[in-house]
């Protein structure tokens, strides 16, 4: 592990976050493998030249990240933590929703760029959906039918579907890079159109999808999620022209 420079001129806070950059870049370099022990406080306190309720501030960062881990006992102590996918989506998701939230984005460009990733998912999906992702996107397909389904119970339910279409794929990695684009976008398409879409008209392209999953049809289940994505925008920009006219 770098030493970050100039410590001195910098508050406590600023040098934790070197502290916890310099750790962060050595396990993404591999210089620390997973089960790997940090050194002690007292041996970061040293190299760093910094405190040591700073080297636990800075390990506090990591530990938040998950990028490590803490033991108590002589055999104790900080080691290299292996992350699993399905714990690194909710950081996924949480950095999605607030890249959408503070930079303004244009439903236009979201459902461009989520329905271009979960397409891209659409091939593998057909070829290697289990029993249980089509049992899963047919079950949340009979939820959205039920009469008297809250918006906020639909839109959870929409979302389970296209997790399930994105998790058909089986390949772990785009499951992760979807789950912003899923959890995050999906909630801000549904937001903005909820008031004028036709739920019956989005189960019928879900069951057009998953039919198409079903007989391993990628084309047809390519095809469905491109009229889903027109629908979206469809509405999108009527609702948002209604609502600009009444403003």
């Amino acid at each position: 592990m770098k030493k970050s420079s100039n410590h001195s001129a910098n508050p406590r806070g600023d040098l934790s976050a070197q502290i916890a950059a310099s750790i962060r870049d050595a396990i993404i370099a591999g210089e620390l493998i997973v089960d790997d022990r940090l050194p002690s406080e007292t041996e970061l306190s040293e190299q760093f030249e910094v405190s040591r309720p700073t080297v636990r501030e800075a390990l506090k960062r990591l530990a938040a990240q998950a990028l490590i881990r803490t033991q108590r006992g002589a055999t104790g102590g900080a080691f290299v933590n292996h992350i699993k996918y399905a714990e690194a989506y909710d950081q996924q998701i949480t950095t999605s929703t607030l890249l959408l939230s503070m930079n303004d984005i244009s439903i236009v460009t979201a459902c461009e760029a989520r329905y271009a990733l979960e397409r891209a998912c659409t091939p593998l999906s057909a070829a290697r959906r289990s029993a249980d992702h089509l049992a899963t996107m047919r079950a949340e397909m009979h939820r959205q039918s039920q009469p008297g389904l809250s918006d906020e119970a639909f839109c959870a339910s929409d979302v389970a579907f296209h997790r399930a279409l994105v998790d058909g794929a089986q390949n772990p990695v785009m499951s992760y890079q979807l789950a912003g684009a899923v959890e995050a976008m999906q909630p801000l398409m549904n937001m903005i159109t909820f008031t004028a879409r036709s739920r019956e008209r989005i189960v019928e392209l879900h069951g057009q999808i998953a039919d198409a999953l079903e007989a391993q049809n990628g084309e047809d289940a390519d095809a469905a999620l491109i009229a889903l994505e027109a629908y979206t925008v469809s509405l999108a920009k009527d609702v948002l022209e209604a609502r600009k006219a009444r403003g």
